[in-house]
């Protein structure tokens, strides 16, 4: 069995602050033990645990959505609900709003780069010219 490990050094290994980590547990997101001296210990699955937090939260979702959807992780053939998959399905078309409005600003700059490169082609060949 891997030893545990205390908040820093799950910190370190998910490169996520030790006030989100404490901000989490405090949310319900993450559990720790306490040593007798109160230090949390934290076993390895809370490592993919608070990637799978962070892809979560950066996603836009907020921590009340992440808890609502947090037992379908844990156990998903047991705790999905009615209500737990219309949260699911309302936060996919969020997010599959967000990237269709992604693409559309990237095509936008791609066309501004576009343009940008050409004017300054055009700069330096007028420049090489007059030289």
């Amino acid at each position: 069995m891997d030893s545990p490990m205390r908040i820093g050094e799950l910190s370190a290994r998910t490169g996520v602050s030790i006030r989100s980590l404490r901000y989490y547990e405090q949310q319900g997101l993450l559990t720790s033990t306490r040593t007798t001296g109160a230090h949390r210990l934290y076993t390895e699955t809370a490592v993919d645990r608070v990637h799978m937090l962070r892809l979560l939260y950066d996603a836009g979702l907020s921590s009340e959505t992440i808890a609502a959807l947090l037992p379908c992780v844990d156990s998903p053939a047991e705790d999905v609900t009615v209500e737990t998959l219309k949260v699911m399905r309302r936060e996919r078309e969020r997010i599959d709003a967000q990237i269709a409005a992604m693409l559309t600003t990237r095509s936008h700059l791609d066309a501004l780069i576009e343009a940008a490169a050409g004017h300054l082609d055009e700069q330096r060949g007028a420049a090489l010219a007059t030289t």
